[in-house]
């Protein structure tokens, strides 16, 4: 997957276009992304020790992988991805600027 758990992205398609925000979780086996403020869905939850209210909760919903771009640390846009290697390490690359995306 080119992006990883922590990288501030930008969803480029669907509902959400435009929206921003940082990755919660990732599914590489299903390619899917949690994406904070993102693609909110509103669940119907029964009374519980948790929840003694109940009612309806809004939560954010795994969208597909290929629907966010990371953002380029230098220009702040969306941008693909690269992969090269520095000392001896696969480094995933910003496209746009050539800046490192890996901490």
């Amino acid at each position: 997957m080119h992006v990883k758990k922590g990288d501030k992205v930008k969803v480029v398609t669907g509902k959400d276009k435009g929206k921003e925000g940082t990755i919660l979780e990732t599914d590489p086996k299903s390619e899917r992304v949690l994406v904070e403020g993102v693609n909110y869905m509103k669940k119907h939850a029964k009374p519980s020790q948790e929840n003694p209210q109940g009612g309806i909760l809004n939560q954010e919903a795994p969208i597909h992988v290929s629907n966010v771009l990371p953002i380029d640390p230098k220009t702040g846009e969306p941008t693909r991805v690269g992969y090269e290697e520095r000392d001896g390490k696969k480094v995933r690359i910003a496209k746009k600027s050539g800046e490192p995306l890996d901490k």
